[in-house]
């Protein structure tokens, strides 16, 4: 009989035994690879932080904030300075509109909007028109915001104010990125070609254009010009896809300002450099000209946070894997003490020691086999709640300290609207993380629990050495 063919029968001996080896095994296997799992989907979304959100930095007017403060606009000369500070890779000017649906009230509701003078706080102009509806209803919120004198209920001293339509966002962009930098996430269509010119060619948000009947290739009109849909895009929320995207030199012909930005995207070549490169943009631009803020002031705190998680995965699943060796140690060590005599008669007759060593690894990979099996079933259906779990445990102390709002248009991004821009806070950043079992993770995960079997089998079967012939016979 082979070594292999007597190496599985040995494993199915004690068929009681086995069963409860694999389900232990299984346990401890299933553990090491969920951990494993957890620790690589953690590490993937910690770079694509590190290379996406986190080294961007938003310029606003000095006092300014989208539509809100005032200070004066920012220029094209600027985004060039800016584009020379050392370490700086891109910068993305942005131009920001408010289109008003063309409507019989249409005028009123701008002028009213606007303010006196007819110009939106910001220095942006709200006369600018559109045969497009808002997909957003103007609510108790859209009402109040847009009232002039207003109390908490929407009164003031003159009684209720009258209902509102909401603008729709239009922002024309140098480059296909949204407010982070990070590329729009066109679902149909594609982006606008060339956008270093003015072009007749539209991004329109998913909400709008399904609000609008729009499609790729459909038209619409801004200031009587008319558009043609070239891809739809969506920003994750609802006011971001309220929302439209044009070139820039087009967005800065409609509003009449040549040469003109509402704001920059500035990419630092890594998160390191951030801070230092924050401050020499500050000094080339000037503190009286210029805000330069880093667009989520909490990622650092996310990143660690994400970092600790990391850490203490990856502690588990060596502990896990440490555990799966010592079980078969522990196995093989009774199953020698067991087979001493088999082991001296074998040895007896001429058998090598190499050759029952190589018996008793071989036996316990073939437990470790049916425990990886059982135990990668284990870490399919567990490692995103295991992962979940472990990143709940740092969303607590990551979301106490001081978020930012974001540095895009209205207070919040292009598609904000609320604290941390479109990305939300450093609590969406965590529990962002998916940990799906891929086939590579868990085949790396069982060669290292295959290793750990060898190593764990190899000092038994080196026991078999000392095993002497004569003793085990003289004993019987």
């Amino acid at each position: 009989m082979s070594v292999l063919a007597r190496s599985v029968g040995n494993a199915f001996r004690n068929k009681i035994r086995t069963a409860a080896v694999v389900a232990v095994l299984a346990v401890a296997i299933g553990l090491a690879l969920a951990m494993l799992v957890a620790n690589q989907a953690v590490g993937a979304k910690v770079q694509e932080l590190n290379a996406s959100v986190g080294t961007t930095l938003t310029v606003n007017p000095a006092g300014g904030q989208g539509f809100e403060g005032g200070g004066e606009p920012l220029t094209t000369a600027e985004a060039k300075t800016a584009a020379a500070v050392t370490n700086v890779t891109s910068v993305v000017g942005t131009k920001a509109l408010r289109l008003r649906t063309a409507t019989a009230g249409s005028t009123t509701d701008a002028t009213q909007a606007a303010g006196p003078g007819g110009a939106a706080p910001g220095g942006q102009q709200t006369n600018v028109t559109t045969n497009l509806t808002a997909a957003i209803d103007a609510g108790t919120l859209g009402n109040r915001n847009n009232g002039t004198g207003t109390t908490g209920n929407g009164t003031g001293a003159t009684g209720t104010q009258p209902a509102r339509s909401l603008p729709i966002t239009a922002t024309g962009i140098g480059a296909e990125v949204d407010s982070a930098g990070k590329a729009l996430a066109i679902t149909s269509g594609t982006g606008l070609g060339d956008y270093t010119a003015a072009s007749a060619k539209a991004l329109v948000g998913t909400t709008l254009a399904e609000k609008n009947n729009l499609k790729v290739g459909s038209t619409f009109t801004i200031e009587d010009k008319t558009f043609t849909v070239t891809g739809i895009f969506d920003a994750g929320t609802t006011f971001g896809n309220n929302a439209v995207y044009v070139t820039l030199p087009e967005a800065q012909a409609l509003a009449a300002t040549p040469d003109e930005l509402s704001s920059m995207i500035v990419t630092v070549n890594s998160m390191d450099n951030v801070d230092s490169t924050k401050t020499a943009v500050q000094n080339a631009l000037g503190a009286s000209k210029a805000d330069v803020t880093q667009g989520q002031r909490n990622l650092a705190t996310a990143v660690s946070s994400l970092g600790s998680v990391k850490n203490i995965s990856m502690v588990a699943f060596i502990a896990a894997l440490a555990t799966a060796g010592i079980i078969i140690l522990l196995i093989m060590v009774m199953l020698v003490r067991e087979r001493r005599r088999e082991i001296g008669v074998l040895k007896a007759i001429g058998a090598r020691n190499r050759t029952i060593g190589l018996q008793f690894v071989l036996e316990a990979l073939v437990l470790v086999a049916l425990g990886s099996v059982v135990g990668a079933a284990i870490a399919s259906f567990a490692s995103g709640g295991i992962a979940s779990a472990l990143i709940s445990s740092n969303t607590t102390t990551t979301t106490a300290g001081p978020t930012q709002r974001g540095g895009g248009f209205g207070g919040g991004g292009f598609g904000g609207g609320g604290q941390g821009g479109p990305f939300g806070g450093a609590s969406q950043l965590l529990t962002s993380v998916t940990a799906t079992a891929s086939p590579g993770v868990i085949a790396i995960g069982i060669a290292a629990v295959f290793a750990a079997a060898i190593i764990g089998a190899l000092i038994p079967a080196l026991l078999t050495a000392r095993v002497r012939p004569i003793e085990v016979l003289r004993g019987e």
